[in-house]
């Protein structure tokens, strides 16, 4: 098999394995938002750590870098919890595309923060974006609104953690970005869960698995993809999550998104692939 193949083939696990991660997470039922990702986070840090080991990594990574590493730490948490909210209560293909709104804020903040350029097609293209995503937050000025907002708040949020990987890249291995999200994750959630812990029956407690092991699943697939295959040629195929998520959504709790979310996901996933495809197109370096 070729090694573009390899790659497709990988992304399309990856996707199938986020949007199963995803699934479990809603399948948990009304377990405390910070239980379940402290328990999401757990199996990230040992296979980290096993990792270090391996490649003979720095752990902590460098002193300079620290204070980017916990604040990006301190968001992806922050972004998770808001991503598991919005799982709990929205219908699983909403959730996922709003949290597909994280790569516009990527390129916002990669323009303030780390200077780089914008395509004359991008401004444009998240305006439209933006306007889209409100065809399934659907402002209204009561409670109802609040788990949109927490999936719009999840890109926003995943933009600024991945904006500062993006800075790391050339400073830390991954693994070692990894295992300090994680390890900092359960340090964070440690009180939370101490104040607010709900013993799960025999039934979450599997959920609770398999949000960790589909996620891991997920990020080796993604991390693999990426080695088979060039980011410009199987990007793009990160949305297949949507698909999958809506589907999974549709068998487990026959969920069917109204007509405005379908519209605004069919913008949404439109205006990315052809800001990917010109991106694409027009890469200089």
């Amino acid at each position: 098999m070729e090694n573009k193949h390899k790659a497709v083939l990988l992304m399309l696990v990856s996707s199938l394995a986020f949007a199963g991660s995803a699934a479990a997470v809603k399948l948990s039922g009304d377990l405390p938002v910070f239980e379940k990702v402290f328990f999401r986070n757990i199996l990230a840090v040992l296979i980290a750590y096993v990792t270090i080991l391996r490649k003979g990594d720095r752990l902590w990574g460098e002193k300079k870098n620290r204070a980017v590493l916990f604040f990006r730490s301190l968001l992806g948490v922050m972004g998770m919890a808001l991503y598991f909210y919005a799982i709990r209560h929205l219908y699983l293909a909403d959730s996922a595309i709003l949290h597909k709104l994280f790569p516009f804020f990527v390129t916002i903040f990669a323009a303030v923060f780390l200077k780089e350029k914008l395509t004359k097609i991008q401004v444009p293209g998240m305006i439209i974006a933006f306007l889209a995503s409100m065809l399934i937050i659907k402002p209204q000025f009561d409670y109802r609104i609040l788990p949109a907002l927490a999936g719009f708040g999840t890109a926003l949020l995943s933009g600024a953690t991945y904006t500062m990987v993006r800075y790391l890249r050339n400073k830390e291995s991954p693994a070692t970005i990894v295992f300090f999200f994680s390890f900092t994750s359960l340090i964070l959630l440690t009180p939370f869960l101490l104040l607010d812990f709900a013993m799960p029956n025999r039934e979450q407690w599997i959920y609770l698995l398999m949000i960790g092991v589909f996620a891991a699943a997920g990020q080796f697939s993604l991390t693999y993809a990426y080695r088979y295959g060039k980011a410009s040629e199987i990007a793009v195929y990160n949305y297949v999550n949507i698909l999958f998520a809506a589907l999974l959504g549709f068998l487990i709790w026959q969920e069917i998104p109204d007509i405005l979310s379908i519209i605004g996901g069919i913008i949404i996933i439109g205006i990315s692939i052809i800001i990917f495809y010109y991106n694409s197109k027009h890469k200089t370096d």
